[in-house]
């Protein structure tokens, strides 16, 4: 904090001067995703770096809010330790809580009690953020509609719908329906989401990431096969670079 007063101050850094709370959002998002990149190849010097560059992005905000008088950096660990010692009430109270699950049905029940009182929202999805990405946005409404009573029974029920959505995407396709199309295939990606959400396990974003990854390897190895052989990925046919695909999916499975 020291570091960036004096880069604030009225002779400090030009470009640290200029920055406001909504400038440093668009930098925030970029901190945050080479932190989830370095962390997802278990990079442990990426990662110390990239969590730097976060908290310094988080830092510069709090400055700004004490340069405004809004509050300090005191304020925010004061909230936040205050937060985190309520809603573990089965280490710091009297509740218990012996499973993960357990545990944020706790959690829940708790933040519904910190908002008794207050106004009450228009809606339960009043609360999910509009600038997260539309993939993490989408289970975040499902999870809120949920909490209703507003879910799947089982699996097989929102495999159903997918299947449903494929047949609804097929016939707009046959329609030659382009917005329709359009339509359906959000339907479509909106149902897996559900499944991934209704499955509990990991979340649709670190799926999809997984997937982009195992795209990219493979999708690489081509590249470096083809580079080899002297062969242009433009002129070799979807012939060779679909052989080249299999063979990059067995190597991986040997």
């Amino acid at each position: 904090m020291a570091v960036l007063r004096r880069l604030r101050a009225p002779d400090g850094c030009p470009w640290d001067r200029a920055q406001t709370r909504h400038t440093l959002t668009r930098h925030l998002a970029c901190e945050c995703a080479e932190l989830i990149d370095a962390v997802d190849r278990e990079d442990p010097p990426a990662i110390c770096d990239e969590a730097g560059d976060v908290l310094m992005n988080l830092f510069l905000q709090i400055l700004i809010a004490e340069e405004r008088g809004e509050f300090t950096l005191a304020d925010v660990w004061k909230n936040e330790i205050g937060k985190m010692i309520r809603r573990h009430a089965h280490i710091f109270g009297d509740e218990t809580a012996s499973t993960p699950e357990e545990v944020t049905a706790l959690w829940e029940k708790i933040k519904r009690r910190e908002r008794a009182g207050k106004p009450e929202p228009e809606s339960v999805l009043d609360g999910v953020p509009q600038y997260l990405s539309a993939l993490a946005r989408a289970e975040k409404l499902q999870k809120k509609a949920a909490e209703t009573g507003f879910d799947w029974t089982d699996e097989t029920g929102v495999l159903a719908k997918i299947r449903e959505e494929v047949e609804e995407l097929s016939r707009a396709m046959d329609s030659c329906d382009a917005d329709a199309v359009d339509e359906e295939l959000g339907d479509l990606l909106f149902s897996a989401v559900n499944l991934i959400r209704f499955r509990k396990r990991e979340d649709a974003e670190s799926l999809l990431r997984r997937a982009n990854r195992k795209f990219e390897r493979r999708f690489r190895f081509i590249e470096k096969n083809l580079k080899a052989a002297g062969e242009d990925p433009g002129t070799v046919g979807i012939d060779r670079l679909e052989a080249l695909w299999q063979a990059a999916k067995t190597g991986e499975k040997e």
